[in-house]
């Protein structure tokens, strides 16, 4: 879900030169092939998060950046998810592990909170070490996210 984000180009700008991105969006995907059409590094695709259309173990690093969030738009209760939210989610996870290298790396970037996340996160079946970190500028008042 790389909407319209200048992420991958930064990526890109900081040396990292083979950079993957994709969106259910075809316009979304257009638009960001052509805004990015000199960077030959950068790849573009059409695609669903719940199914992947990788091989497996494609992948050095998966990166997501609320993508993840958008499956629980519609939970009331963050505490007591769904069943269909947690089998989205689950199935969801299940093609990141599936295309990512053995050693490789798994990076969420979410205002979910620990205590909601981590539960999808650290399911025996990935075989994930599982880290988190908050992040935001100090002021308790201020939302902060959090990086898996």
């Amino acid at each position: 879900g790389c909407g319209n984000s200048a992420l991958s180009h930064n990526l890109h700008e900081l040396g990292y030169t083979d950079v993957t991105s994709i969106d259910f969006s075809p316009a979304c995907i257009a638009a960001m092939r052509a805004r990015y059409a000199r960077c030959p590094g950068l790849r573009w695709a059409v695609m669903d998060i719940r199914a992947l259309a990788f091989p497996d173990a494609a992948f050095d690093v998966v990166l997501e950046k609320g993508t993840l969030d958008v499956l629980m738009v519609e939970e009331t209760d963050p505490w007591d998810v769904s069943p269909q939210a947690a089998a989205a989610m689950h199935r969801v996870l299940a093609e990141v592990s599936r295309v990512l290298r053995p050693g490789g790396c798994f990076i969420s970037i979410t205002f979910a909170q620990p205590h909601f996340r981590k539960p999808h996160y650290a399911q025996e079946a990935f075989g994930w070490s599982l880290r988190h970190a908050a992040c935001g500028d100090g002021d308790a008042a201020a939302f902060h996210y959090f990086l898996y």
